[in-house]
């Protein structure tokens, strides 16, 4: 049987089963039950629009959407519990603190620009991040990720196209949209996390073959793609040392306000306690009907 390194040196999956440490069991977890949370708690931001939605079309799209997102936390959850944790436990450790999710989802939408700008940049953003943890080392992440990917894609060409309709509208409208850039854009970017020179588990990971890129790559990706879809769009990115830069065939950038990320991580951003709290009475306000299943399930159990 081969070692948990000789899989690894090979570049084949670890499963369930296999021999792990214990340090990479920890690490995977709190990855899965991070991305998990993230979903779960990023259909808030949108979810308060679908009511709101300018049309019956933007109003299934919107709806659509959100299923979608719940259905990738659940796909999640179930991911991490092959490694031997219980998602009602994962479930208590987001409402009390103790675990973390996506910085992006602490901040609020204002307009119903803001929902196309998710998906555009928002969307965009995971794609990036999550498209080469398709080829992670743990089987059944990378496994999820998969149609969480295709998934996430067609959320972003729903965005963009938002947004192009709404360019092509009144000034209103493209005022609106600008607006949302301004604010999404540096969000965004923070999503890749902190600079690879203050990343304490990027080093690991990527020895692991977690991640298959680090978080700086990653973001150029990020900034090199949006780019052009920004000028399609006709919008302007808020980063005045954005430019094309001929020697690296990259584009140059601005810092990230990275004391921000900090903060927001730290349960200091302008959403933080609403969504924890909002997660928190939905879990509450719907322990009926995890009781009721539980109860159907036991009696056909009985009945078998």
């Amino acid at each position: 049987m081969s070692t948990f390194d000789e899989v690894i040196a090979a570049d084949r999956r670890i499963e369930p089963r296999d021999d792990m440490p214990e340090a990479y069991r920890a690490t995977m977890i709190r990855q899965i039950a991070q991305h998990a949370h993230s979903e779960i708690i990023g259909m808030q931001p949108e979810g308060i629009w679908i009511t709101r939605a300018p049309s019956l079309r933007r109003k299934a799209i919107l709806l659509a959407k959100v299923q979608d997102e719940a259905g990738h936390g659940l796909y999640l959850y179930s991911a991490a519990e092959t490694l031997g944790v219980d998602r009602t436990d994962l479930t208590e450790r987001l409402i009390s603190g103790k675990q973390k999710y996506s910085s992006i989802f602490n901040y609020p939408t204002l307009s119903f620009a803001d929902v196309g700008v998710i998906g555009w940049l928002v969307d965009g953003a995971a794609i990036c991040n999550q498209v080469p943890l398709c080829r992670s080392s743990y089987g059944p992440y990378a496994r999820a990720m998969i149609r969480v990917c295709k998934e996430e894609s067609f959320h972003q060409r729903q965005g963009y196209e938002l947004l192009l309709t709404m360019m092509r509208g009144t000034d209103a409208q493209r005022a609106m949209v600008q607006d949302a850039v301004d604010r999404w854009w540096w969000p965004s970017l923070m999503m890749f996390g902190p600079p690879d020179d203050d990343s304490p588990n990027t080093a690991r990971s990527m020895a692991w073959k977690i991640k298959r890129h680090t978080n700086d790559e990653l973001r150029q990706r990020f900034v090199d793609m949006s780019v052009p879809q920004a000028e399609v769009l006709g919008v302007t990115l808020p980063d005045p040392e954005l430019r094309w830069n001929a020697e690296r065939g990259e584009h140059d950038f601005g810092t990230p306000d990275w004391a921000e990320l900090r903060r927001v991580i730290e349960g200091d951003g302008p959403c933080n306690a609403e969504r924890v709290e909002n997660r928190r009475w939905a879990h509450e306000d719907g322990a009926w009907v995890r009781d009721a299943a539980a109860a159907h399930a036991r009696k056909k159990e009985l009945a078998a």
